[in-house]
């Protein structure tokens, strides 16, 4: 399932696109509802110019208990002004108890000053090295958190 609603860019124009794309100055932005999670893909470039309307525009994506990918594997550009947006992100998120996974281009990890090859434990932020690794992250991690919940079931029943 696609969630589409329009986002105004710096001009407060709204330019969406027939497959649900949302242009958000020189940002295209599409979101995508999962089973697992909402998983959030930008492409293009993230800037000082636009990084205030797209970070605006994904924070409407935090819903109840759905985790969020934040997919920015295809993002050319991502000026340091970026990482405002994934701080916000993570504020945003730790506030309403809501997961989140960053799927990060090279651009992006070489800007965090992140290694691709390190696990998450080092990382500023959660990161996997794709939407499909995100995904099964989020599920091992209910997995995980059903098995530290069964014995404590079982004691009660």
């Amino acid at each position: 399932m696609t969630i589409t609603t329009p986002a105004s860019n710096v001009t407060g124009r709204t330019d969406r696109q027939a497959n649900g794309t949302v242009d958000c100055c020189g940002a295209q932005i599409r979101a995508q509802c999962r089973h697992l999670a909402t998983v959030v893909t930008i492409r293009g470039e993230i800037d000082v110019v636009n990084v205030d309307p797209v970070s605006e525009y994904i924070r409407r994506f935090i819903l109840g208990h759905n985790p969020v990918v934040l997919d920015v594997s295809e993002v050319s550009y991502f000026a340091a002004a970026g990482i405002s947006l994934l701080h916000t992100l993570d504020d945003d998120c730790r506030a309403v108890g809501v997961e989140w996974i960053l799927v990060a281009s090279p651009a992006v990890v070489e800007l965090l000053g992140a290694d691709e090859d390190q696990d998450d434990n080092g990382a500023m932020f959660p990161i996997a090295r794709s939407v499909h690794e995100a995904l099964r992250n989020l599920a091992d991690a209910i997995v995980r958190r059903r098995q530290l919940v069964l014995p404590l079931v079982k004691k009660t029943a």
